[in-house]
This record gives structure tokens, sequence and C-alpha cells, in this order.
């Protein structure tokens, strides 16, 4: 099986996203309108993969999508299973796109006004604050990371390595919800810039994003569905803008489930009017949000808005996965195929596995994130 996985590292296409789809960023839109060539922008996204290269070990190229139908009969589900796999690139995780899209909307900003001084910030478990990290030092940026009690070690001591100010935040008395957000909104009040995967703060955050859901609807033109694992949403959301015509099924675990609840408050009807003008009716934090697929641990889904609309159009619906279910999953997919995933990066198809679509259907799940505590075992 390990040869299995090592093949996929060898068969990935040596292009660039952010060249190949350049077109549809809006980052390109943004450098064209003030002027800058096409190649002035190839020129842009090639100098800074070359610093996400240097620090990184490995910069952005397409990611492989892989057959999945060994995994698809060990798990029992008749389907045509494909699966895109993350965990070999920047970062070991999906995170590094969204924040190398920031980064190049900040490149293209700068060259036309004033750059802010202030300190980049992200609020972030694990694999976010790390691929942030990551694109921060390559484009010579300090950053301030704000990671709750129970980070992982392994991340942790990456951080440090990355040169990234590092605060550990704990719930002040009677505080409700996630204290790193707090901490991250606070930073931001004074002056630090935001550089986070919640399109709330960072919008630009899905421009990056979705190259992963362009990859995916050329790499499997016939993809009919979409099971994606939700913390804050920007996944999903940037996947959702990425595969229209495409049903997406947003993906939760028992112990954290808020998109799930607003889901439920909103039907039938779902009045979206009534969601964006009163949305603390649909949306507040998880109480004491519990997983082994920590990525997912977000309290609030952030973009819970238009995720939730992305998945009404394109008739998916939320899933939520019993702990057990993931804890399985993720115990036969990285038997199955060799590969080091994250409970966190299975979700998605531990999402399918609770909610199969009927016989012979195509779907895609996506493989997001590197096990690091299973790295630093062996």
């Amino acid at each position: 099986m390990r040869q299995l996985a090592q093949s996929i590292v060898d068969d990935v296409k040596e292009t660039n996203p952010f060249i190949l789809y350049r077109d549809r960023l809006d980052s390109f839109d943004q450098a064209t309108a003030a002027g800058w060539s096409d190649q002035q922008f190839v020129d842009l996204v090639a100098r800074l993969d070359e610093g996400i290269r240097a620090v990184d070990g490995t910069g952005f190229s397409v990611t492989p999508v892989i057959n999945g139908d060994p995994l698809a009969a060990a798990l029992g589900l008749d389907i045509d299973l494909k699966v895109k796999v993350e965990i070999n690139s920047v970062g070991g995780s999906h995170k590094a796109r969204h924040l190398f899209g920031v980064a190049l909307h900040l490149a293209v900003e700068n060259t036309t006004k004033d750059s802010p001084s202030g300190s980049l910030a992200i609020a972030s478990c694990g694999n976010a604050a790390i691929a942030a990290a990551i694109v921060a030092k390559a484009i010579n940026q300090p950053i301030k990371v704000f990671v709750p009690v129970w980070a992982e070690k392994p991340a942790l001591d990456l951080l440090r390595e990355l040169g990234a100010q590092i605060q550990v935040c704990e719930a002040a008395p009677n505080e409700k919800g996630d204290p790193c957000y707090a901490r991250f909104r606070q930073a931001i009040a004074n002056g630090c810039r935001p550089f986070g995967v919640q399109g709330t703060d960072t919008p630009a955050v899905f421009d990056g994003g979705r190259t992963l859901g362009w990859e995916l609807r050329d790499q499997v033109p016939n993809l009919g569905a979409a099971f994606v694992q939700v913390g804050g949403g920007a996944l999903g959301t940037a996947t959702a803008m990425a595969l229209p015509g495409v049903s997406i099924y947003p993906v939760q675990v028992s112990g954290c489930a808020p998109l799930k609840r607003a889901w439920d408050l909103l039907a039938p009807d779902f009045d979206m009017t009534k969601a964006a003008t009163t949305p603390e009716k649909f949306m507040w934090p998880w109480d004491q949000p519990n997983s082994a697929a920590s990525g997912l641990l977000d309290d609030i889904t952030y973009d819970w808005l238009p995720l939730l609309e992305a998945t009404l159009l394109g008739g998916g619906e939320p899933v939520v996965v019993p702990e057990a279910t993931l804890i399985e999953t993720h115990r036969i997919a990285t038997s199955v195929t060799g590969l080091n995933v994250s409970p966190t990066g299975v979700a998605g198809l531990a999402g399918l596995v609770e909610a199969p679509p009927k016989p012979g259907a195509v779907v895609g799940v996506l493989f997001t994130g590197i096990d690091r505590q299973n790295e630093v075992a062996v």
C-alpha cells in the first residue's frame, strides 16, 4: 500500500494551478484592471511560489485524483468513488491554497496603494496556522497565530520552526465561543491584518480555494456529487463555487455540527433573507466541540450562509457523522490506500458512508490533511 502512496506523489502533474487557472482568479482580474500584463501576473505567481518552495520544500502543483474503487468496496459502497489527495501539497493540507490566494491579492494591492504595516494574524487549531506561517515566511511577513490549548504538539513545534508568534488561548471566565477567534478579532482591532481561512474576515480566501474544485472538475468531468468536510466552511464554500451543477454535501461530526443545526432551523422554507438579517437565530457557538477530527471543531461555521445557499442550489444537504463512523472510516481509509491522512482529512468520506447516494453515482471526496501525530510516530 505504501507503493500506492508513492505512485500518487510521482503522478502529480507539475503545473501550478494559480498559473493554470489564473484567468479565473479575482486577483488576476484585479491585476489586469490595474494595468498588469498576463506575464507580470505569471511572474508574480512564480516568484511567490519559489518562496513557498524555499520554506516548505514543495511548491503548488495540481494534486492527484485516485481511483477509489478498492476503498469503496472496503466500505460497502456501490459507487464510482474519486479521491482527491491534498496531503502532499504545501503544508500537508489544502489550507495553503486559500492563503496563497490571499497573498496574491496582497501582492497586487501593494503595487497600487501603500503597504499596511501590521502583522498578519490567524486563528486556527493546526493546518491553517501552519499554512499561514509558511506563506507568511515566504512573503517575508510577520504572523501571529492564535491556537487552542489542545493544539497538537507537532503542529506547535512546526509553527515555532516557521517563526510564527504563537498565542495559546484559554477561555476567560464566562466567555462564550472560541477564545482563539476572539483573540484574533482583538488583534485585528489593534492593527493586525486578517490572514485566516474564514471568508467573513478574509474574503479573498475563497479565490485560491477554488483552484481545488477547478482541478477536480477537469479530472472528473462527470462528477455528480462531492462530500466535503466542514469546519469554518471556507473549503466547502470554495469547492461549491468551483463546481456549479455538482451536488455538495457538507459533512460535520456529531460533536460539532452547527451547520446542520442551522439547516434544520431554516427547513423547510429556507428563507435566506431571514437567515442573513437575523443570523444569530440560526448560527451560534456549539457547546463543547469534541471529535478526533480536530480540524472540524470550529464552534461556528463562519461561512455558513454562502455554503448553505450553494448546498440548496446543488440539491445536497448537510451530513452529520457519528464519532464511531469517523474512526472506523479513518482506519479503513488509511489501511486500503496506505496514505497518512488524518481523521479530519477523511471526514468527507465518513459522511459518504453515513449517507451514501444511489448506486453507480460518481462521487468525489477530498483527503485534505496529513496525520501529523502518525507522521511523528513513524
